[in-house]
C-alpha cells in the first residue's frame, strides 16, 4: 500500500504539471524558454558549476509558477465575488513568479555573456561580407507576407496584439542597429538582451503570442540590416 500510494503521488504531480502546461501560458513559455537555455548550455558547453545553476534557476521558476497556478485556483474555488485579500494572495503569487524569473534572466547573463559577445563578433562579419540584395529580397518577402497576414487576419493595430508583434520589431531593429553602428560585440549583445526583454514582456502581458514575436523579431532584425547594408556599407 505504501509504495502503491507512493507511485499515486507521483501521478498526482504529474498531473498538476500537465495541467498547467494546459492552461497556463506563461508555464508553456517557461518551459519552452528552459529547452532554449538547455540547447544553448549543450552548443556552448557551459561548465558543471555553470549547469547546476542553471538547472536550479529553471527549476526555481518552474516552482514559482505551479505554486502560482495552486494559489489562483485556490482562490477562485475560495471566493466567488471580489475581495481585497484574494487580490493580494494572487499578487504576491505573481510577485514569486516575478522574483524567480528576474534572477533567470540574471543568471542566464552571467553564464551566456562571454559566449554570446564571441559569436556575435562571428556574427557581425558575417553579416558585413553578406550581398545586401539577398537581405534586401528577405525583406521584401517578409513585408509582403507580414501584409497578408494582416489583410486575412482583419488586423487594425500596428502595435497591439496581433500578427507580427510591433514592438518586438522595432526593439529588434532598435538593436541590430546599434549594433551594425557601434560594430561592437558586446554593445550588441547587451542591445538584443534588452530587446528580448520587450519580447518577453509582450508574452507575459499575453498580448501577442510566441510566433508573433518571433516573427517581429525576424522582421525588424531583416529591415534594419537592409537598411544599413544599403546606406551604410
Amino acid at each position: 500500500m505504501r509504495s502503491r500510494s507512493l507511485l499515486w503521488s507521483f501521478n498526482y504531480a504529474i498531473q498538476g504539471i500537465l495541467y498547467a502546461l494546459r492552461t497556463q501560458r506563461n508555464m508553456r513559455l517557461h518551459v519552452l524558454a528552459a529547452g532554449v537555455v538547455f540547447v544553448a548550455a549543450l552548443m556552448f558547453g557551459v561548465s558543471r558549476l555553470e549547469m547546476i545553476a542553471l538547472l536550479f534557476t529553471i527549476s526555481l521558476v518552474l516552482t514559482a509558477e505551479l505554486a502560482n497556478t495552486a494559489v489562483e485556483a485556490t482562490v477562485d474555488v475560495a471566493v466567488d465575488r471580489f475581495d481585497p485579500l484574494a487580490k493580494i494572495a494572487k499578487d504576491v503569487a505573481a510577485g514569486a513568479v516575478l522574483v524567480s524569473s528576474l534572477n533567470a534572466v540574471a543568471v542566464g547573463y552571467l553564464v551566456f555573456y562571454t559566449r554570446l559577445v564571441s559569436l556575435a563578433e562571428d556574427g557581425l562579419r558575417i553579416v558585413r561580407q553578406t550581398t545586401p540584395t539577398i537581405t534586401v529580397i528577405a525583406v521584401a518577402i517578409t513585408g509582403l507576407v507580414v501584409l497578408a497576414i494582416k489583410a486575412a487576419a482583419g488586423e487594425r493595430s500596428l502595435l497591439h496584439g496581433g500578427w507580427p508583434s510591433g514592438h518586438t520589431a522595432i526593439a529588434v531593429a532598435a538593436a541590430t542597429a546599434i549594433a551594425y553602428a557601434s560594430n561592437s560585440a558586446k554593445l550588441a549583445v547587451l542591445a538584443l538582451f534588452i530587446a528580448s526583454l520587450v519580447a518577453q514582456s509582450r508574452v507575459e502581458s499575453e498580448t501577442h503570442t510566441i510566433p508573433q514575436v518571433v516573427f517581429g523579431a525576424l522582421l525588424g532584425f531583416l529591415i534594419s540590416t537592409a537598411i544599413f547594408q544599403v546606406f551604410f556599407a
